[in-house]
Protein backbone atom coordinates (compact mmCIF):
# COMPACT_ATOMS: atom_id res chain seq x y z
CA UNK A 1 0.00 0.00 0.00
CA UNK A 2 1.82 2.95 -1.15
CA UNK A 3 1.63 6.56 -2.66
CA UNK A 4 -0.93 9.20 -3.57
CA UNK A 5 -3.83 6.67 -4.03
CA UNK A 6 -3.97 4.93 -0.69
CA UNK A 7 -3.82 8.88 1.08
CA UNK A 8 -7.96 8.88 -0.28
CA UNK A 9 -8.42 6.19 2.16
CA UNK A 10 -7.11 8.67 4.62
CA UNK A 11 -10.10 9.82 5.59
CA UNK A 12 -11.77 12.38 8.45
CA UNK A 13 -8.94 11.44 11.01
CA UNK A 14 -5.58 12.02 10.59
CA UNK A 15 -6.18 15.56 11.89
CA UNK A 16 -8.42 14.45 14.10
CA UNK A 17 -5.10 13.70 16.34
CA UNK A 18 -6.28 12.66 19.90
CA UNK A 19 -3.70 10.16 21.56
CA UNK A 20 -5.10 6.72 21.37
CA UNK A 21 -8.93 6.48 21.48
CA UNK A 22 -9.76 10.14 22.92
CA UNK A 23 -12.49 10.76 21.34
CA UNK A 24 -16.08 12.51 22.20
CA UNK A 25 -18.53 10.32 24.24
CA UNK A 26 -22.60 10.92 24.65
CA UNK A 27 -23.67 13.45 27.41
CA UNK A 28 -26.75 11.95 29.56
CA UNK A 29 -30.23 11.89 27.75
CA UNK A 30 -33.52 10.86 28.70
CA UNK A 31 -36.22 8.39 27.32
CA UNK A 32 -37.39 8.85 23.74
CA UNK A 33 -40.57 7.72 21.80
CA UNK A 34 -39.90 6.90 17.81
CA UNK A 35 -41.41 8.07 14.89
CA UNK A 36 -43.97 5.00 15.32
CA UNK A 37 -44.82 6.39 18.42
CA UNK A 38 -42.98 3.62 20.57
CA UNK A 39 -41.30 4.71 23.26
CA UNK A 40 -37.80 3.62 23.94
CA UNK A 41 -35.67 3.09 26.80
CA UNK A 42 -33.68 6.01 28.19
CA UNK A 43 -30.31 6.26 26.06
CA UNK A 44 -27.28 4.82 27.98
CA UNK A 45 -24.39 6.72 28.71
CA UNK A 46 -20.96 5.24 27.77
CA UNK A 47 -19.30 6.76 30.40
CA UNK A 48 -21.34 5.31 33.18
CA UNK A 49 -20.15 1.78 32.58
CA UNK A 50 -22.17 -0.11 31.01
CA UNK A 51 -22.17 -3.75 29.39
CA UNK A 52 -22.40 -3.50 25.43
CA UNK A 53 -24.31 -6.21 23.90
CA UNK A 54 -22.78 -6.17 20.83
CA UNK A 55 -19.57 -4.39 19.20
CA UNK A 56 -18.36 -4.45 15.41
CA UNK A 57 -16.62 -2.51 12.89
CA UNK A 58 -19.05 -1.65 9.44
CA UNK A 59 -17.97 -2.02 6.11
CA UNK A 60 -16.37 1.17 5.95
CA UNK A 61 -14.07 0.86 9.28
CA UNK A 62 -16.61 2.53 11.80
CA UNK A 63 -17.32 0.73 15.37
CA UNK A 64 -20.49 0.20 16.09
CA UNK A 65 -21.37 0.19 19.77
CA UNK A 66 -24.59 -1.63 21.23
CA UNK A 67 -26.60 -1.55 23.84
CA UNK A 68 -30.30 -2.01 24.41
CA UNK A 69 -32.45 -0.23 21.23
CA UNK A 70 -29.47 2.27 20.54
CA UNK A 71 -26.13 2.67 19.13
CA UNK A 72 -23.20 4.38 19.13
CA UNK A 73 -21.03 5.19 15.56
CA UNK A 74 -17.43 5.38 16.34
CA UNK A 75 -15.78 5.90 19.45
CA UNK A 76 -16.54 9.53 19.67
CA UNK A 77 -19.99 9.06 17.52
CA UNK A 78 -23.21 9.75 19.23
CA UNK A 79 -25.96 7.58 20.49
CA UNK A 80 -29.01 7.11 18.25
CA UNK A 81 -31.29 4.85 18.20
CA UNK A 82 -30.55 1.28 16.21
CA UNK A 83 -33.35 1.14 13.79
CA UNK A 84 -32.80 4.66 12.84
CA UNK A 85 -29.68 2.58 10.90
CA UNK A 86 -30.86 -0.93 10.72
CA UNK A 87 -34.41 -0.65 10.52
CA UNK A 88 -35.06 -4.08 10.14
CA UNK A 89 -33.83 -5.76 13.39
CA UNK A 90 -36.53 -3.79 15.28
CA UNK A 91 -39.34 -3.79 12.35
CA UNK A 92 -39.29 -7.65 11.96
CA UNK A 93 -37.86 -9.16 15.16
CA UNK A 94 -39.71 -6.69 17.78
CA UNK A 95 -37.00 -6.98 20.45
CA UNK A 96 -34.56 -4.85 22.36
CA UNK A 97 -30.87 -6.33 21.80
CA UNK A 98 -28.65 -7.33 19.18
CA UNK A 99 -26.88 -10.60 20.84
CA UNK A 100 -24.34 -11.12 18.62
CA UNK A 101 -22.25 -8.90 15.64
CA UNK A 102 -19.32 -9.05 13.36
CA UNK A 103 -17.58 -7.87 9.90
CA UNK A 104 -17.48 -11.04 7.27
CA UNK A 105 -14.27 -11.33 6.55
CA UNK A 106 -13.60 -13.60 3.65
CA UNK A 107 -12.18 -11.67 0.16
CA UNK A 108 -12.59 -15.46 -2.01
CA UNK A 109 -16.44 -15.15 -1.79
CA UNK A 110 -16.79 -11.27 -2.83
CA UNK A 111 -20.54 -11.60 -2.10
CA UNK A 112 -20.14 -11.74 1.34
CA UNK A 113 -16.67 -9.99 2.40
CA UNK A 114 -17.64 -6.56 4.59
CA UNK A 115 -20.76 -7.61 5.36
CA UNK A 116 -22.44 -7.34 8.78
CA UNK A 117 -23.74 -10.68 10.55
CA UNK A 118 -26.20 -9.70 13.91
CA UNK A 119 -27.59 -12.72 15.48
CA UNK A 120 -30.89 -12.34 17.45
CA UNK A 121 -31.97 -15.41 19.45
CA UNK A 122 -32.35 -17.50 16.53
CA UNK A 123 -32.09 -15.43 13.62
CA UNK A 124 -28.97 -13.92 11.84
CA UNK A 125 -29.83 -10.89 9.72
CA UNK A 126 -26.76 -9.52 6.82
CA UNK A 127 -26.33 -6.05 6.11
CA UNK A 128 -24.03 -4.26 3.87
CA UNK A 129 -24.45 -0.67 3.66
CA UNK A 130 -27.06 -0.56 6.24
CA UNK A 131 -29.74 -2.50 3.84
CA UNK A 132 -30.72 -5.53 4.36
CA UNK A 133 -29.53 -8.07 2.34
CA UNK A 134 -32.43 -9.88 0.01
CA UNK A 135 -33.53 -13.25 1.80
CA UNK A 136 -32.78 -12.38 5.45
CA UNK A 137 -33.11 -13.28 8.56
CA UNK A 138 -32.37 -16.35 8.04
CA UNK A 139 -32.01 -19.08 10.73
CA UNK A 140 -28.69 -19.35 12.07
CA UNK A 141 -28.12 -22.89 11.31
CA UNK A 142 -28.84 -22.01 7.08
CA UNK A 143 -26.18 -19.53 7.49
CA UNK A 144 -23.95 -20.83 9.94
CA UNK A 145 -24.42 -24.70 10.80
CA UNK A 146 -23.01 -26.03 14.03
CA UNK A 147 -23.20 -22.66 15.51
CA UNK A 148 -25.68 -22.50 18.52
CA UNK A 149 -28.61 -19.58 18.84
CA UNK A 150 -28.58 -16.89 21.45
CA UNK A 151 -24.88 -16.30 21.18
CA UNK A 152 -23.25 -14.17 23.57
CA UNK A 153 -20.59 -13.02 20.71
CA UNK A 154 -19.10 -13.15 17.73
CA UNK A 155 -15.93 -11.55 16.02
CA UNK A 156 -13.92 -12.08 12.98
CA UNK A 157 -10.35 -13.34 12.62
CA UNK A 158 -8.96 -14.01 9.22
CA UNK A 159 -6.41 -16.49 8.18
CA UNK A 160 -3.27 -15.59 9.51
CA UNK A 161 -4.61 -14.64 12.76
CA UNK A 162 -6.63 -17.86 12.87
CA UNK A 163 -5.31 -21.12 10.85
CA UNK A 164 -8.25 -20.42 8.22
CA UNK A 165 -10.66 -17.42 7.38
CA UNK A 166 -13.04 -18.19 10.40
CA UNK A 167 -15.90 -16.82 12.70
CA UNK A 168 -14.91 -17.24 16.51
CA UNK A 169 -18.59 -17.40 18.36
CA UNK A 170 -19.15 -17.35 21.97
CA UNK A 171 -21.36 -18.64 24.26
CA UNK A 172 -20.78 -18.65 27.87
CA UNK A 173 -17.19 -20.22 28.85
CA UNK A 174 -17.45 -22.64 25.21
CA UNK A 175 -16.42 -21.22 21.96
CA UNK A 176 -17.21 -22.37 18.58
CA UNK A 177 -14.33 -21.19 15.74
CA UNK A 178 -16.56 -21.64 12.43
CA UNK A 179 -14.50 -22.14 9.61
CA UNK A 180 -15.92 -20.01 6.55
CA UNK A 181 -14.63 -22.37 3.83
CA UNK A 182 -15.50 -25.95 5.12
CA UNK A 183 -18.45 -24.86 7.59
CA UNK A 184 -17.20 -26.93 9.85
CA UNK A 185 -17.10 -26.10 13.48
CA UNK A 186 -14.87 -26.60 16.44
CA UNK A 187 -15.57 -26.26 19.83
CA UNK A 188 -13.49 -25.32 22.66
CA UNK A 189 -14.12 -24.71 26.79
CA UNK A 190 -11.90 -21.28 27.64
CA UNK A 191 -13.21 -21.03 31.15
CA UNK A 192 -10.18 -18.40 32.16
CA UNK A 193 -11.84 -15.96 29.91
CA UNK A 194 -14.53 -13.89 31.01
CA UNK A 195 -17.90 -14.27 29.86
CA UNK A 196 -17.71 -11.92 26.72
CA UNK A 197 -20.87 -10.20 25.96
CA UNK A 198 -19.60 -8.99 23.10
CA UNK A 199 -16.25 -9.46 20.89
CA UNK A 200 -14.37 -7.04 18.89
CA UNK A 201 -10.98 -7.53 16.13
CA UNK A 202 -9.20 -4.15 16.32
CA UNK A 203 -5.79 -3.09 14.36
CA UNK A 204 -4.92 -6.82 14.44
CA UNK A 205 -5.59 -7.60 18.31
CA UNK A 206 -9.02 -8.80 19.51
CA UNK A 207 -10.71 -7.99 22.99
CA UNK A 208 -13.60 -9.76 24.66
CA UNK A 209 -15.54 -7.22 26.05
CA UNK A 210 -17.36 -8.13 29.59
CA UNK A 211 -19.10 -5.44 31.85
CA UNK A 212 -17.31 -2.20 31.43
CA UNK A 213 -14.22 -4.09 31.30
CA UNK A 214 -11.97 -5.63 27.99
CA UNK A 215 -9.82 -8.74 28.39
CA UNK A 216 -7.17 -8.72 24.95
CA UNK A 217 -6.73 -12.89 24.06
CA UNK A 218 -5.54 -15.32 21.17
CA UNK A 219 -8.28 -16.30 19.30
CA UNK A 220 -6.78 -19.47 18.50
CA UNK A 221 -6.03 -20.30 22.02
CA UNK A 222 -7.85 -17.88 24.35
CA UNK A 223 -4.61 -17.45 26.06
CA UNK A 224 -4.80 -14.21 27.32
CA UNK A 225 -1.00 -12.12 28.54
CA UNK A 226 -0.62 -9.11 30.12
CA UNK A 227 -2.72 -7.25 33.11
CA UNK A 228 -6.53 -7.56 32.75
CA UNK A 229 -9.46 -6.54 32.64
CA UNK A 230 -8.79 -3.22 31.56
CA UNK A 231 -11.23 -0.52 31.41
CA UNK A 232 -12.92 0.32 28.14
CA UNK A 233 -13.78 3.96 29.03
CA UNK A 234 -9.41 4.52 29.23
CA UNK A 235 -9.31 3.25 25.69
CA UNK A 236 -12.47 2.57 23.64
CA UNK A 237 -14.34 6.21 24.43
CA UNK A 238 -13.45 9.77 25.58
CA UNK A 239 -15.07 10.30 28.87
CA UNK A 240 -14.25 12.67 32.11
CA UNK A 241 -11.29 11.49 34.22
CA UNK A 242 -10.83 8.45 31.94
CA UNK A 243 -8.26 8.43 29.21
CA UNK A 244 -4.84 8.67 28.28
CA UNK A 245 -4.69 12.31 25.83
CA UNK A 246 -6.01 16.12 25.56
CA UNK A 247 -7.90 17.26 23.13
CA UNK A 248 -7.00 17.82 19.41
CA UNK A 249 -8.77 20.99 17.19
CA UNK A 250 -9.04 19.70 13.61
CA UNK A 251 -7.25 22.52 11.45
CA UNK A 252 -7.93 23.75 7.77
CA UNK A 253 -7.05 22.37 5.25
CA UNK A 254 -4.73 25.29 4.62
CA UNK A 255 -2.71 24.86 8.04
CA UNK A 256 -2.01 20.49 7.12
CA UNK A 257 1.43 20.06 7.73
CA UNK A 258 3.09 16.48 8.13
CA UNK A 259 6.47 15.51 9.35
CA UNK A 260 6.99 12.24 7.81
CA UNK A 261 5.53 9.08 5.47
CA UNK A 262 6.36 5.97 5.19
CA UNK A 263 5.90 2.29 4.31
CA UNK A 264 7.47 -0.42 5.44
CA UNK A 265 8.23 -3.81 3.93
CA UNK A 266 5.18 -5.47 5.53
CA UNK A 267 2.59 -3.00 4.00
CA UNK A 268 2.22 -0.68 6.87
CA UNK A 269 1.81 2.80 5.95
CA UNK A 270 2.65 5.61 8.71
CA UNK A 271 2.18 9.07 8.61
CA UNK A 272 3.86 11.21 11.42
CA UNK A 273 2.69 14.61 12.50
CA UNK A 274 4.25 16.00 15.75
CA UNK A 275 4.04 13.73 18.12
CA UNK A 276 1.11 11.88 16.59
CA UNK A 277 1.51 8.87 14.50
CA UNK A 278 -1.18 7.17 11.95
CA UNK A 279 -1.30 3.96 10.11
CA UNK A 280 -3.00 3.84 7.02
CA UNK A 281 -3.35 0.60 6.11
CA UNK A 282 -5.35 -0.12 9.11
CA UNK A 283 -8.34 1.83 7.69
CA UNK A 284 -10.77 -1.35 7.46
CA UNK A 285 -10.60 -0.55 11.26
CA UNK A 286 -11.19 3.31 11.32
CA UNK A 287 -7.68 5.72 11.14
CA UNK A 288 -6.94 6.36 14.94
CA UNK A 289 -3.67 8.61 16.07
CA UNK A 290 -1.11 7.49 18.85
CA UNK A 291 1.64 9.15 20.23
CA UNK A 292 4.81 8.03 18.47
CA UNK A 293 6.05 6.79 21.38
CA UNK A 294 3.47 3.61 21.51
CA UNK A 295 5.34 2.28 18.77
CA UNK A 296 8.84 3.61 19.43
CA UNK A 297 8.88 4.39 22.78
CA UNK A 298 13.01 6.22 22.58
CA UNK A 299 11.50 8.33 19.74
CA UNK A 300 9.66 11.15 22.29
CA UNK A 301 9.42 14.58 20.56
CA UNK A 302 8.23 13.88 16.94
CA UNK A 303 10.46 12.88 14.06
CA UNK A 304 12.20 15.13 11.22
CA UNK A 305 12.04 12.31 8.36
CA UNK A 306 11.41 8.51 8.29
CA UNK A 307 12.10 5.82 5.62
CA UNK A 308 11.85 2.24 5.67
CA UNK A 309 14.89 -0.47 3.93
CA UNK A 310 14.33 -3.82 4.04
CA UNK A 311 12.91 -5.15 6.93
CA UNK A 312 13.99 -1.84 9.34
CA UNK A 313 12.46 1.26 9.99
CA UNK A 314 14.68 4.42 10.22
CA UNK A 315 14.33 7.39 12.13
CA UNK A 316 15.77 10.78 12.11
CA UNK A 317 15.24 13.50 15.00
CA UNK A 318 17.91 16.11 14.71
CA UNK A 319 21.36 14.77 14.19
CA UNK A 320 20.50 11.33 15.43
CA UNK A 321 18.86 7.95 13.79
CA UNK A 322 17.01 5.32 15.46
CA UNK A 323 16.69 2.19 13.41
CA UNK A 324 14.17 -0.05 14.41
CA UNK A 325 13.60 -3.86 13.31
CA UNK A 326 10.61 -4.42 11.94
CA UNK A 327 8.46 -7.06 13.49
CA UNK A 328 5.37 -7.85 15.36
CA UNK A 329 6.83 -5.13 17.61
CA UNK A 330 9.46 -2.48 16.64
CA UNK A 331 12.43 -3.16 18.68
CA UNK A 332 15.59 -0.39 18.63
CA UNK A 333 18.84 -1.93 17.24
CA UNK A 334 21.40 -2.44 19.69
CA UNK A 335 23.87 0.79 19.47
CA UNK A 336 21.35 3.06 18.51
CA UNK A 337 20.82 5.90 18.38
CA UNK A 338 23.62 7.05 16.56
CA UNK A 339 24.85 10.33 14.68
CA UNK A 340 23.35 10.95 11.41
CA UNK A 341 27.30 11.45 10.24
CA UNK A 342 28.10 8.38 11.42
CA UNK A 343 25.31 5.87 10.11
CA UNK A 344 24.86 7.79 6.57
CA UNK A 345 28.13 10.18 6.49
CA UNK A 346 26.17 13.68 6.20
CA UNK A 347 26.00 16.70 8.32
CA UNK A 348 23.09 18.84 8.88
CA UNK A 349 19.30 19.03 9.12
CA UNK A 350 17.26 16.18 7.28
CA UNK A 351 13.54 17.55 5.55
CA UNK A 352 12.50 14.77 4.09
CA UNK A 353 13.63 10.82 3.18
CA UNK A 354 12.23 7.55 1.13
CA UNK A 355 13.51 4.96 -0.53
CA UNK A 356 11.57 3.59 -3.57
CA UNK A 357 10.69 -0.39 -3.81
CA UNK A 358 13.25 -3.13 -4.54
CA UNK A 359 16.25 -0.01 -4.29
CA UNK A 360 18.80 0.01 -2.11
CA UNK A 361 19.44 3.72 -2.68
CA UNK A 362 17.76 6.43 -0.12
CA UNK A 363 17.06 9.88 -1.20
CA UNK A 364 17.71 12.62 1.46
CA UNK A 365 15.81 16.04 0.98
CA UNK A 366 18.18 19.02 3.06
CA UNK A 367 17.19 22.51 2.12
CA UNK A 368 16.92 22.92 -1.43
CA UNK A 369 19.22 19.90 -2.38
CA UNK A 370 18.66 15.92 -3.18
CA UNK A 371 20.98 13.85 -1.83
CA UNK A 372 21.79 10.37 -2.51
CA UNK A 373 23.09 6.93 -0.53
CA UNK A 374 23.93 3.90 -1.42
CA UNK A 375 22.50 1.66 1.82
CA UNK A 376 24.62 -1.19 0.51
CA UNK A 377 27.52 0.59 0.44
CA UNK A 378 30.49 1.14 3.12
CA UNK A 379 31.13 3.86 4.46
CA UNK A 380 28.15 5.30 2.94
CA UNK A 381 28.51 8.31 0.70
CA UNK A 382 26.88 10.82 -1.29
CA UNK A 383 26.21 9.32 -4.74
CA UNK A 384 24.34 12.07 -6.12
CA UNK A 385 23.61 15.93 -5.33
CA UNK A 386 21.50 18.23 -6.46
CA UNK A 387 20.00 21.11 -6.58
CA UNK A 388 16.30 21.00 -6.45
CA UNK A 389 13.37 23.76 -7.47
CA UNK A 390 12.00 23.63 -3.95
CA UNK A 391 12.63 23.89 -0.71
CA UNK A 392 11.03 23.15 3.11
CA UNK A 393 10.01 19.91 1.90
CA UNK A 394 8.18 18.21 4.54
CA UNK A 395 8.06 14.21 3.47
CA UNK A 396 8.59 12.12 0.46
CA UNK A 397 6.95 8.82 -0.33
CA UNK A 398 7.78 6.66 -3.67
CA UNK A 399 6.18 3.91 -5.22
CA UNK A 400 5.05 2.42 -8.27
CA UNK A 401 3.10 5.39 -9.54
CA UNK A 402 6.05 7.94 -8.82
CA UNK A 403 6.79 10.29 -5.88
CA UNK A 404 5.00 12.86 -3.87
CA UNK A 405 6.62 15.16 -1.88
CA UNK A 406 4.65 17.60 0.16
CA UNK A 407 4.94 21.10 1.76
CA UNK A 408 2.66 22.41 4.33
CA UNK A 409 -0.84 21.78 2.70
CA UNK A 410 0.40 21.13 -0.80
CA UNK A 411 2.29 18.10 -2.96
CA UNK A 412 4.25 17.78 -5.28
CA UNK A 413 4.03 14.85 -7.87
CA UNK A 414 6.94 13.48 -9.98
CA UNK A 415 6.70 10.38 -12.46
CA UNK A 416 9.75 9.07 -10.97
CA UNK A 417 12.94 9.68 -8.68
CA UNK A 418 15.06 10.99 -11.97
CA UNK A 419 11.82 13.14 -12.96
CA UNK A 420 12.43 15.15 -9.26
CA UNK A 421 16.45 15.38 -9.82
CA UNK A 422 16.06 16.90 -12.92
CA UNK A 423 13.77 18.92 -12.69
CA UNK A 424 14.26 23.15 -12.98
CA UNK A 425 10.94 23.80 -12.59
CA UNK A 426 8.38 22.57 -9.92
CA UNK A 427 4.99 21.22 -11.06
CA UNK A 428 1.70 22.54 -10.35
CA UNK A 429 0.90 21.96 -6.70
CA UNK A 430 -1.77 20.33 -5.51
CA UNK A 431 -3.96 21.25 -2.15
CA UNK A 432 -4.22 18.51 0.11
CA UNK A 433 -8.03 18.37 0.98
CA UNK A 434 -10.67 16.93 3.62
CA UNK A 435 -10.94 13.78 1.31
CA UNK A 436 -7.55 12.99 2.03
CA UNK A 437 -6.60 14.37 5.21
CA UNK A 438 -9.95 14.76 7.08
CA UNK A 439 -8.97 18.70 7.69
CA UNK A 440 -11.46 21.25 7.36
CA UNK A 441 -11.95 23.25 4.03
Amino acid sequence: MRGLRNMELFTKTLFCLAFALTNGAPAHQHGSVGDDGAAHAAVPDRCDGIEFDAITPDEKGVTLFFKGDHVWKGFHGSVQLSNESFRELDDIHHIGNVDAAFRMHNTEKTGDHDHIYFFLDEKVFRYYNQSLENGYPKEIQEDFPGVPTHLDAAVECPAGECVTDSVVFFKGHDVHHYDIATKTVKTKTWSHLPLCTSALRWLEHYYCFHGHSFTKFNPVTGEVSGHYPKDARNYFMKCANFGHGGNYSVPKCSEVKLDAITTDDTGKTYFFAGPIYMRLDTHRDGLHGFPITRSWKEVANGVDAVFSYTDKIYMIKDDKIYIYKSAAHYNLIEGYPKSVKEELGIEGHVDAAFVCPNEHTVHLIQGQRLRDIDLTATPRVVTRDLLLPLSDIDGGLCDSQGVNVFKGSQFYHYESVSTLALSRIAPVPQNINSAMMGCQE
